[in-house]
């Protein structure tokens, strides 16, 4: 991160001001964090220690200032920066993405608290030999399954997926993670799992549930997550009444569902999953005061 021999010297701070103020510019909601982690990236470091390095007055590489510029261009164009950096940080993970497959928001992060306080109070049989079971309908990435799998490690995790393109990204991060009571599925959401049917203590899905003529605000969302992981049919909710019926069929009697889904979409979702026959439907806000998740009872 010191300039090389026959280098010239650019302060960090300097670099960082003006990667900031290009960021602005471009409208990117929080400028001092992406280029943060923008040359933290570049250096190889994390945002605090860009932070300090820049309050020390250290300059950069000339190589490495110029590969911040470019950096700073392609996020001001509104490409996401987990696109740019590779990696997304969800809960204690960090993963890989890229094209192809949905980024994993931060409000996601809570869905699967609800999930996996879910799974962690499973009480099971001494003589039952499966454990506390739990799938992921729509892994993507396999953030949420991966979480799940991590963070309750005496449960068995199933992930399905339908799209190869996220499968590939889902497939790598599971790698990464080398959980062994995580599993991976290639399947039709609507049959996906057959063998599981009445033994699954919990099911989760953050499925795509934007109406077809809703376009998202954000161009790192209309322009780069793929269409099949953001929109639900006409009303939005089209995924969600085939993941009702197909969590119906996995779930033990007692299992709980969790579905994340958009903030104005929680009445529609609770009747819809009473209509089906599930149990005290319940909707949850986010961080922000948002409804974000409705979880049921088998």
């Amino acid at each position: 991160m010191t300039p090389e021999a026959g280098h010239s010297a650019i302060p960090l701070h300097g670099v960082r001001d003006q990667a900031v103020a290009a960021l602005r510019r471009a409208g990117i909601p929080d400028p001092e964090v992406d280029a943060d982690l923008l040359i933290g990236h570049v250096l190889k470091v994390g945002r605090g220690r860009v932070q300090a390095l820049a309050l020390a007055e250290v300059a950069l590489a000339e190589t490495d200032a110029a590969a911040v510029v470019e950096l700073v261009s392609r996020r001001s164009r509104r490409e996401p920066l987990q696109h740019i950096t590779g990696r997304a940080p969800f809960r204690h993970l960090n993963l890989a993405v890229g094209p192809g497959v949905f980024v994993p928001r931060p409000e996601t992060e809570q869905v699967t608290q609800f999930a996996i306080d879910a799974l962690a109070l499973v009480v099971v049989a001494p003589d039952d030999p499966d454990g506390p079971i739990a799938v992921d309908l729509g892994t993507g990435s396999g953030a949420i399954g991966l979480a799940l799998a991590t963070e309750v490690p005496y449960a068995r995790v199933y992930a399905v997926e339908n799209s190869p393109e996220a499968l590939a990204w889902a497939t790598r991060n599971a790698d990464e993670t080398r959980a062994e009571n995580f599993s991976l599925v290639f399947a039709d959401l609507a049959i996906a799992l057959p063998e599981l049917d009445g033994r699954v203590s919990v099911v989760v899905s953050n499925p795509p549930y934007i109406p077809m003529d809703c376009v998202p605000l954000d161009p790192e969302v209309w322009r780069y997550d793929p269409p099949v992981a953001l929109y639900g049919g006409a009303d939005g909710l089209e995924v969600i009444r085939l993941l009702s019926r197909t969590a119906l069929r996995l779930l033990r009697r007692g299992g709980t569902l969790v579905l994340e889904h958009g903030e104005e979409q929680g009445a529609a979702i609770r009747q819809l999953l009473t209509a089906d026959g599930w149990h005290a439907a319940a909707t949850h806000r986010d961080y922000t005061g948002r409804d974000r998740a409705t979880t049921a009872v088998r």
